[in-house]
This record gives C-alpha cells, structure tokens and sequence, in this order.
C-alpha cells in the first residue's frame, strides 16, 4: 500500500513567496533573489514530506502565480497582445511575459491588460483562465516542468511526482476568445504536446506523472467525454514505462464512473471526503489492472480526520481490490489548507486537538496506512479526540439553535417589490445617473498595518489607536469628496479582513496566528475557523459607519459581508449541514444591518462575492443550495425599511446559470467584476432583463495598471448597450484593499471623469 500526495502549499510557512513576489514588482528584489526564496520553499516542501513518510512526493505543484497559467506559459498558449512584452523587453522577458499574463502590463511604453480571472472550480482559489483562438498552437514553450523534476529527484529520489493539470481540464477551464469554434476540438493539437513533455519526464526518470483532471467530476457532454477516451488513449499509444495517475476532486464521478475506471492508465484518484458514496460506484466497475487513491484526509479544511470512518473505506477497497492496488492520499492538493498547526500557540487546546494542518495531514495519510496494514497504536488518540469535539459543551449553543428553528418565510422578506423601493430610495438619497461609488475598501498601508500591529502588541492604546484610524477615516472622506464621489465608503480602515473582521466579533469563530492560504497570485487569507454554533454578542460596524457619516453631508455606505460568503471563506466545521450554520451567521448579520439603519444608515452592502462560488459542481445538486443560499441573503436584509436601499457585491464568475437567483436575492443594488471580461458577463443580465439596479466594475483592481477615461467610458457604452442606462452604477471591480494609492487615485479619478461623460453622452 502506498501514500502519495497531490500537492503542498506554495506559499512558504511565513507567506515567503508573497512577500518576495511583491518586492520583485515594485524593482526591490532582482529575479536571482525571488528564484532564491522559490528555491528554499520547494526544497523544504519536498524535504517535509519526505520526513512524513509520503511515498509519492508531487513536484511542479509550485507555482510564483498560478499554476493554470504556468500550464499556459509551458503549453505556448500566450495571447497575442502579449507578444510586445516577449520582443520588446530585453532582459527577464519571460518572467515579465508571465507577470503581465497574470497581472496587466503598462510600462516600456506598453498598456496590456491581465487575463481573465475566475475560482478554481468552487474552492475561492482564483486561476487564470487559458484564452484559446480557432487556430490555437501548442508547443514546448516553458521547460521549467522538467526542471522541476530534476530538483526535486535530488531531494526524494524516486519518490518525486511531477503533477501536470490534465489536458482535457486544461481546455474546459479555458475560454473560446473567438466564434465559430469548440476549445475541446483542440484536443488532437494538445495532446502531442503533453506526449511529448511526460517522454521528456520519463527519460529524466520519473516513475509516476499525475495529470489532474478535476472535470472528470462534472457534468460533460458526450463530445467531452469522447475527448477523454481519445486524449488517454492516444497517450498511452505513445507512452510506455511511466505510470499515469488521473486525479479528480471536489465531486463524485457519478455517470463518468465507467469513463474514468477505464481510461489506459496506471492509477485512478477519487474524492471520498467529498463524496464518500461514489466509492461503491467505482469498485463495482473498476477493472482488474487500475490502482485506486482514495482521498480521504480533507484537503480543504482544518479538521482532523475521523480515523475510523477512514479505516471503514480503506477496509472496503482493500477487500476488493489488495492493498498493492490502494494508495491513500488526501482528497485534493494541500494548497488550500493551512500550511504547520504546530505554528499556532493561541488556540484554546481542547479545541486545537481536533485540528490538522498541511504538515499535520501528511502524518494523517501515513497513519492511516500503518492502522490499514494493523498498527492500531495510533488509533486511539484519534478516538478520543473526535468524541470529545462531538460533546463539547463549546461547540452547541441550543439558544442559538432554537433562534434558526423559529426562522419564517416573513423573515426573508421586504415590504414591497423593487420598483416600489427604487422610487422611495430616488427620493431619498437624490443621485445622479450613473452614480458613483466603490466597493468598500481602499489602501491597507503599511502604516495601517503597522497600528493593528502595535496595538495588538500593547504598544499603542486602544484610545490612541482609534484616533489615528478615525484620522485616516476623515482623509479618506475628504478626498472622495474632493473626486466628487457619490455614495461614500469609510475606507474600512479598522478592519484586518473582510471575513476576519467579523468573525472576530461572533461567537463560534476562532483565529489562527499563521492559517494563511492562498487565493491569487501574492493575495493570501487568513479563514476564521468556526467550531460551534455562531451568534452576534454586540454590534460590529455601527460604531465606525456611524463615526464616518457624521464627517460628510454626501451618502456613506455602511459595509458587512454576507453569511455565505463568511461560510465559503472560513473553515466550516463539519459536523452539521452548511446550511445549518449560514443561517446562524444570516441571523447575526440580519442583527447588525438593523443596527446600522437604527443609527441612521440609509445604505447598506452585504457583500456576497462568493455565492457562486459556492454552488455545487454538479447541476443536479444546485437548486437546493441556491434556495437555502439566497434565502440567507434575503434574511440578512428582510427586516429592513423599503426606503433603506441594500447593496451587495460578487465577485469573478459566471452568471448566466443562476440569473434568476441573483434576482431572487432582491438586492437593490449589485455590484459585479466585468472589466477582464469586457462586460461579457453583463450578456446574461441582458438576457434576462434582470430588473434591479447594477454596477458593472469598469476597472480591474487586481491589476496595478492604470486604466483610461476613455477605457472605461467605452466599458460603460458596452454596459448601457446591453441594461438600461438609469439603472447602471459605476464602480471598480472589488473592494481596493490590496492596491496602492497613486493607483487608485488616477483610477478612481478617471472613473469619475467616465460617469460625468456618460451623463453627458448617453443620456
């Protein structure tokens, strides 16, 4: 029986990899250095698995950005705009070709807009998506995956894996950037290319190659299934003496079952934290020469793994199938977990024992291995520590639980419909078309940072520290004003994270010192884990929201985040339905928006960003999650009056499946992420003659280039083609937390220049 594992953090155990990520772009570290920090985080990953006792060690799972995109760079698949940067910059231009694909590009005389970002599939990782023309051309560009191997065969030998995103995947997380054509017929282009790079690995050595094919666990045409049985086929008809492994996650096979089990290669990886029930599924078809991994430490969350549960499916495949033919693995790559629990020494200990980190997972894998094969030694504890977090008097509150027992359909419901609202609001707050706002966030300095710091440090008072965020707070308010801003923000300057914050202030939530994880490029989170059940002890906003809208006679938004999007970006605790818990933070959240209009605050976002990113990868699964999702949303903003106008801000996806529930929510206002997709995902608000207002992002803020008046007043022409103009908002994509200043000034000034040229013109 073997132990593998599908991937590690990248991010170093101290976020090494963003910090020297951002220095090297703002010309503070040279190449040579950031190599040098790329360098040790790969050798410590694969020495620590090494050290855990993994049998199969990944390789080519870091990434300095996106592994998607380090997939696009290996594969040539660049776009053309991107071309300048390759012949007109002279030194380091392929790691500059590979920054600006990710990021943007504007200097040397260039202006190149980033690739289109969205989640990796429904995790909030966010990937860059492959843009794929008619006449698509594959090749070798990028050898670093040979590289890779090379270096990590010096550390673990023959243990090293290199882990390659699977080329049927590849094409269907991309996106056709012209008509007349299906990316999955470039199938028979691609495939040679992958041919070629495994032969390469193979005669460097390698003994196993995991392709990663999550979209063998969604819903797929039988043009996409065929691609599969074609693309493997015709790699083993190629390939010899290297052992393949196809790797799913995130979801059951469920009809692709048969597709998967007898695709030609060595070793099938399925999900079973996931979808545990698929397992009978694969072992009643799975024929008698495939190994199976059976992923059974969850990768994406923080819990420790019920050793007797795990042992039951161990048992089951064992049964069927030999232990030679079972490898034990976590269900998906570690990089969505954080990286060392042992790092955390702040954390209740009765509450710690139940959890595991990356590091402590690996441990997890290997003992499940030594109790499959009769070492019962390490059983017990585990024991012991699953019944205790089941009884605990810290995880159930019944107060809590007797408040969500008692929640009504009234309770998720406004007064009136929204074209009654609207009238009320217009006559209330008297803006012009095409008013102005942002999404909630600016500029986290160094110096902000630096106050949380010293106060938490004991350094600075709380009465200190609150003078100099209530400074920063009135400076953010008189320039908005200056710009001439519509709808205010307060700049959130108090606020570490938008999740963290308020978990911070809710009961059931804890914190961690060094949980940070990776969501795109250097941006890392640092998820509130929730253990029990959740309630709102005191009011969270009111005081800031309050303070800021006595500094200005204009509208200043007060600013929550929604109960999914604090589920979907927190470590949930796993012993009772999601739902359950959302509707404990809906309650919460319902709670403090009635605060915040109590002290006079007329409107109020309650952002959703990852509401979509929570749906369920099959279709058949979606329904019940959207009613239960948006239903929450609506319980957050049911109790409010019809003049109190509620906003709500979602982040990159794709809304053309789930129209009708966006609209189902009833948000007054949404704010949406369009600028990298050129309003293209406005078409489905078009289509459905979606009724309520909207704000089209018009720049991108995760990229530090600056964008043009005339570039985004061209994004609004688009917008107001496709929605009618007195119902458009102008807005940057998210929230500016992340950016610096002189960016976001320019930007946000041109913004405005924009809105006033569309009353103008459009109108």
């Amino acid at each position: 029986m073997l132990t593998q594992n599908l991937g590690y953090p990248r991010i170093g155990s101290q976020r090494q990899l963003k910090k020297a990520c951002e220095q090297f772009w703002a010309g503070k570290l040279e190449l040579r250095d950031l190599k040098e920090v790329a360098r040790k985080i790969k050798e410590d990953n694969w020495q620590t698995q090494l050290d855990a006792g993994i049998d199969l060690i990944p390789c080519n799972d870091f990434s300095f950005y996106d592994h998607v995109l380090d997939t696009s760079l290996m594969l040539g698949v660049i776009p053309q705009r991107y071309q300048p940067v390759l012949s007109q910059v002279k030194t380091n231009n392929e790691v500059d070709l590979y920054f600006a694909m990710a990021r943007g590009y504007q200097k040397n005389g260039l202006d190149i807009t980033a690739m289109e970002m969205t989640k990796w599939l429904d995790t909030n990782y966010h990937y860059i998506v492959p843009e794929f023309t008619a006449k698509q051309q594959f090749t070798l560009f990028n050898e670093n995956v040979i590289g890779e191997y090379v270096n990590a065969h010096k550390i673990v030998g023959d243990k090293a894996k290199p882990v390659l995103v699977g080329p049927v995947s590849y094409l269907l997380l991309g996106k056709e950037k012209e008509a007349g054509f299906e990316r999955i017929d470039l199938i028979k282009k691609l495939v040679p290319v992958y041919i070629e790079i495994i032969n390469r690995l193979k005669k460097q050595g390698a003994e196993w190659i995991q392709l990663d094919e999550p979209c063998l666990a969604l819903d797929l045409t039988k043009k996409e299934q065929e691609a599969f049985e074609w693309a493997y086929r015709a790699i083993a008809n190629r390939v010899s003496g290297v052992k393949l492994l196809v790797a799913t996650y995130f979801e059951a096979v469920l009809d692709n079952t048969a597709l998967a089990v007898n695709l030609p290669v060595a070793a099938l990886h399925i999900d079973l934290v996931r979808a545990p029930e698929q397992l009978d599924d694969v072992l009643a078809l799975i024929p008698d020469n495939l190994v199976l991994s059976l992923g059974i430490v969850d990768g994406r969350n923080v819990w420790k793994n019920d050793y007797e549960a795990s042992l039951n499916l161990i048992n089951k495949a064992v049964e069927k199938l030999s232990s030679n033919r079972v490898i034990i693995a976590p269900s998906c790559s570690l990089l969505h977990s954080p990286i060392d629990l042992d790092l955390e020494t702040n954390i209740d200990p009765e509450i710690k024992n139940w959890m595991a980190f990356a590091r402590q997972k690996l441990h997890e894998v290997v003992d499940l291995k030594h109790i499959a094969q009769g070492d019962l030694s390490r059983l017990e504890a585990n024991k012991i520590a699953i019944a205790g977090r089941r009884t605990s008097q810290k995880v159930h509150r019944q107060e809590v639980q007797n408040r969500v027992a008692a929640i009504t359909d009234t309770d998720a419901t406004r007064d009136a419909d929204f074209s009654t609202r609207q009238q009320l609001q217009r006559d209330r707050f008297n803006l012009p078309l095409f008013p102005t706002t942002t999404i909630g966030s600016f500029p986290q300095t160094d110096d902000i940072r630096l106050l949380r710091a010293r106060l938490k440090k004991g350094e600075l008072s709380l009465k200190e520290y609150e003078e100099q965020i209530e400074k920063a707070t009135i400076e953010v308010i008189r320039w908005q004003e200056e710009i001439d801003l519509d709808v205010l923000v307060h700049g959130e300057f108090e606020r570490n994270d938008m999740v963290e914050y308020f978990g911070e202030q809710l009961d059931g939530f804890l914190f961690t010192k060094n949980g940070w994880v990776q969501s795109y490029g250097s941006r890392c989170v640092k998820p509130p884990v929730i253990y029990g059940d959740v309630s709102r002890p005191n009011d969270m906003t009111v005081r800031w929201t309050k303070f800021a809208a006595e500094q200005t006679k204009k509208q200043m938004k007060g600013m929550l985040t929604g109960p999914v999007t604090i589920l979907q970006w927190s470590f949930v605790r796993n012993d009772q339905p999601r739902e359950l818990t959302t509707n404990q933070i809906a309650l919460a959240i319902r709670d403090e928006v009635l605060a915040l209009e109590k002290a006079g605050v007329g409107i109020i976002q309650i952002d959703e960003a990852a509401i979509r990113e929570g749906l369920p990868l099959r279709k058949a699964k979606r329904a019940a999650y959207l009613t239960w999702a948006v239903n929450a949303f609506r319980l957050t903003a049911g109790g409010v009056q019809n003049q109190t106008q509620i906003h709500t801000h979602m982040c990159y996806s794709e809304f053309n499946d789930i129209i009708e529930h966006i609209a189902a929510m009833d948000a007054d206002v949404i704010t949406i992420e369009t600028s990298r997709s050129q309003m293209e995902l406005l078409q489905a608000f078009a289509h459905f003659k979606y009724p309520n207002e909207i704000g089209p992002g018009v720049y991108d803020i995760h990229s530090p280039r600056v964008p043009s008046t005339e570039e985004m007043s061209a994004l609004l022409t688009k917008a107001a083609e496709l929605l009618p103009a007195q119902h458009l908002w102008v807005n940057p994509d998210c929230g500016l937390k992340t950016r610096k200043w002189p960016e976001t000034k320019s930007a946000l000034v041109n913004m405005v220049a924009a809105a006033k040229q569309a009353r103008e013109v459009l109108l």
